[in-house]
């Protein structure tokens, strides 16, 4: 079984939430200030992506860090086959 790999799971993540907002690679990158080719491979999960560079591409997507970092928790969860918790 291939391993989950916390960088693909927040690039989906990313995407995602960009195509629910109707905006392009383009925009996105020029609103993080980050080259399209490098979101890309964020958002396809080849590149890990820095706190400093996954803040930017937050606040260019107007969407909380932790939003994100919530909604990959809970993939991880469910591709380990884990009951999701939240902690108080």
């Amino acid at each position: 079984m291939k391993p989950v790999l916390l960088r693909e799971l927040l690039g989906e993540t990313l995407r995602e939430q960009r195509f629910a907002q109707g905006r392009t690679l383009r925009e996105v990158s020029m609103a993080a200030r980050v080259s399209l080719g490098y979101l890309s491979e964020v958002e396809r999960g080849q590149k890990e992506a820095s706190s400093e560079l996954l803040s930017s591409i937050c606040q260019a997507l107007d969407v909380p860090m932790s939003t994100i970092l919530g909604a990959v928790s809970q993939k991880l969860a469910a591709a380990e086959g884990q009951k999701v918790t939240v902690a108080a």
